[in-house]
């Protein structure tokens, strides 16, 4: 076991909300309670699976909701501990490490601040290598894995406890109850042994999201080269560089959607538009798509390379939009189905970066 320090946070706030693909809520408050647990607690022991008992109880703890209601509505904190806390008391056992769900945007840091808190490791692993809107967006999914029984809790007190039949029964519940909930509430799901995190889970992912951030940052700081290497060891390329014209965004049915439409600065008559819910899906220039989900779509800052999320598109803002790959543990039989382009309702076919 390994652990992660103080000094190692902001980076993996950096590589967090590069991954989130402009969704999964900006990491800021998350960072501050992460600081807060490390100072008052410790640092974060990160484990691999093979370092904990493979019979052992490995659960999730996230946000999950609109991250435009982020802005004004700032977590309490007892609630994602109250999650916990109800689901391991309706399955009768304990936690022997927690995990993120995803490796992107806030719910990247919230797991290790109330794992810090509650004693207890981290598996440097996720289901997803970036954020993705939906609860049965993941690779355990694929695998089989249930999502439930899931609990909800929010920061008055109010919790459940539910189970599904499916994964996708469960995004309907828990998207039901959030919506009753304010729309931002602490979840757990996807509880599993540590031998299934082994065998399903895409793994290092904690520790690719700080390596990651440490190269953006480096980018920041202004040194030769930094960006070429930030793109290398992404696998990623620049496809589009502009200034924001137009946004569209609306709360509606638990998601943050719309369209953000980019217009070069070259003097050409290019245009790119990009769908939106929650986290950005597809990618068109002048109405051809260019990269589709799963593939990550990410928007940057062309002057301070700061990743830009959802709910902070402003219009006038110059931009470079980055694509990389999907983490290759999504390419395995059913991905389409689960997080392709037609899972979000767009007539298309997956188009690759660099296809």
């Amino acid at each position: 076991m390994r652990t992660l320090t103080i000094d190692q946070v902001d980076d993996l706030a950096l590589g967090a909300t590069l991954l989130g693909t402009g969704g999964g809520g900006d990491p800021y408050v998350a960072r501050l309670m992460l600081r807060q647990a490390i100072n008052t607690y410790g640092p974060v022991t990160i484990a691999d699976p093979h370092e904990l008992p493979a019979d052992g109880l490995v659960m999730t703890v996230a946000v999950v909701g609109a991250p435009t209601v982020l802005l004004e509505k700032i977590p309490a904190g007892t609630e994602f501990i109250a999650s916990i806390e109800a689901l391991a008391s309706y399955l009768g056992r304990d936690p022997v490490a927690l995990m993120p769900i995803e490796v992107g945007g806030l719910n990247t840091l919230l797991p290790l601040a109330v794992a810090t808190e509650m004693g207890l490791p981290v598996i440097d692993a996720d289901g997803m290598r970036r954020a993705f809107p939906q609860i049965e967006m993941t690779v355990f999914t694929l695998a089989g894995i249930k999502c439930s029984p899931m609990s909800v809790a929010d920061e008055k007190g109010n919790l459940c406890v539910f189970e599904t039949n499916t994964n996708q029964l469960g995004e309907t519940l828990v998207r039901g109850a959030v919506m009753s909930l304010t729309l931002a509430n602490a979840f757990s799901s996807y509880s599993m042994t540590v031998a299934e995190v082994e065998a399903h889970a895409i793994a290092g992912s904690v520790t690719y999201c700080t390596e990651l951030g440490a190269r953006l940052s480096a980018v920041q700081r202004g040194e030769s080269g930094a960006y070429d290497r930030f793109l290398e060891f992404a696998e990623g390329r620049v496809i589009f560089s502009g200034v924001i014209t137009d946004v569209h965004r609306e709360t509606t049915q638990g998601f943050s959607k719309g369209t953000v439409t980019i217009e070069a600065r070259d003097g050409t008559e290019r245009s790119m538009k990009v769908a939106i819910q929650n986290e950005f899906l597809v990618a068109w220039e002048n109405d051809r798509p260019v990269v589709t989900v799963p593939d990550l779509i990410c928007i940057l800052d062309a002057e301070t390379a700061t990743p830009i999320t959802t709910e902070t598109l402003r219009y006038g803002q110059r931009v470079n939009v980055v694509a990389m790959p999907c983490a290759p543990e999504w390419h395995r039989d059913g991905m389409l189905e689960v997080v392709g382009p037609k899972a979000f309702g767009f007539d298309l076919d997956y188009v690759r970066v660099g296809a």
